[in-house]
């Protein structure tokens, strides 16, 4: 019996996605999804945390992202887990694991940053609602 890997995520970009096109001519487009959850704990305190996920995003539906999708914009994906490796400047073997999105559903109105998200600077997606936003190191080669 072979194993299932499926993902389904339902969050908001940290940054605008990023589109380049790789040696074969395929469109790859990358993102950051912010999921998060909260909670009260024992002392009755509100808790939250988020979880930050690499998004990589194939062909036709790479264009259609980087396209439409922006920082904050709310999105469905749906893809599976993919962990690659590459050796870093000083020779480092390095990891990443990414969801592969196959489909990706757009939510909300493109304009719907005035959402409940909002925070004490105006900003609805400051540093402070989903924390630190992971970077996406640009010299990393997708190896595929």
């Amino acid at each position: 019996m072979s194993g299932i890997n499926k993902v389904m995520l339902i969050g908001r970009l940290g940054a605008d996605p990023e589109m380049k096109t790789v040696s074969n001519g395929n469109n790859v487009t990358r993102f950051s999804l912010a999921t998060s959850e909260s909670w009260v704990d024992r002392n009755g305190e509100k808790q939250e945390r988020t979880e930050w996920h690499r998004v990589v995003v194939w062909g036709r539906v790479a264009e259609i992202c980087a396209k439409h999708l922006a920082k904050g914009r709310q999105c469905f994906v749906e893809g599976r887990l993919q962990t690659r490796s590459w050796e870093d400047q000083q020779g480092q073997k390095r990891y990443t694991t990414e969801v592969v999105a196959n489909n990706v559903q757009f939510l909300g109105a493109p304009s719907d940053r005035t959402s409940s998200h909002s925070n004490a600077s105006g900003d609805p997606f400051a540093e402070n609602d989903f924390g630190p936003e992971p970077s996406f190191d640009s010299s990393e080669e997708i190896p595929f």
